[in-house]
């Protein structure tokens, strides 16, 4: 094939003698790259403007929350809160599981656990396993530990304090993190591994009609769902 002089090394195409286009097997690289370069530009600017579509929507919503959910109301979130965790227990799932993977809330501005927490191992006597983070905070990662029960107020009835409300719970006496949630002190080393939950309960900022989740932002449930089911025990 015979180029004309006008022609320049890139990409050049011409008709072939089958009828197809027939490129240039000398195309110019740096036209590639280019292309690929730009592609992967724009493929990154589109992630960051969801990344602050997605920022801008926890913030609406966690100030929907606090609105709605003041701290002088949180026994209007407590009951709620109840009226989720009422559909769980009849779900299927739950009663066929053996061990469940739960998370202890937040002090405010998210739906609130303890009471399902109570009935889960009190009422279900099911084994639970909750996050522990520790304080390294920007790595983003955390175990699900299984929790020592045995100080739970009661044996099957909660105790009831002076006011007549149930008693404390395991965890009431655990450190907490940044967020005020109670974590499993370091001494408990009975993380899970791959098989050890039947049942995992994610928590979420926020969810659409079709189940998609906006979570708080760092990844740990992300994190922690793949290590589980890549089998990686470490």
């Amino acid at each position: 094939r015979t180029r004309s002089p006008g022609q320049r090394r890139g990409f050049v195409s011409s008709r072939g003698t089958d009828g197809f286009d027939d490129f240039d097997e000398r195309r110019g690289d740096g036209q590639t790259d280019t292309m690929e370069t730009s592609s992967k530009r724009d493929d990154e600017e589109a992630i960051k403007i969801l990344r602050r579509r997605k920022q801008s929507l926890r913030k609406e919503i966690r100030s929907r929350m606090r609105s709605n959910y003041p701290l002088a109301e949180a026994d209007a979130l407590a009951a709620e809160s109840n009226k989720v965790f009422s559909r769980l227990f009849d779900l299927p799932q739950y009663h066929a599981a053996e061990s469940v993977g739960f998370f202890l809330s937040m002090p405010s501005g998210e739906i609130q656990t303890r009471d399902a927490v109570r009935r889960i191992v009190e009422g279900d006597g099911k084994a639970l396993f909750v996050p522990r983070v520790g304080l390294d905070f920007e790595r983003c990662d955390m175990d699900l530990v299984r929790c020592d029960t045995s100080k739970t107020a009661g044996e099957g009835d909660a105790k009831k304090d002076a006011d007549g409300a149930e008693g404390e719970l395991f965890y009431d006496s655990w450190p907490r993190n940044k967020w005020g949630i109670p974590e499993p002190p370091t001494t408990d080393d009975d993380a899970a591994r791959p098989g050890d939950i039947d049942l995992l309960l994610v928590p979420g900022l926020a969810f659409d009609g079709r189940g998609h989740r906006l979570g708080q932002g760092k990844g740990y449930y992300d994190r922690f769902i793949a290590r589980m089911r890549d089998g990686d025990e470490g």
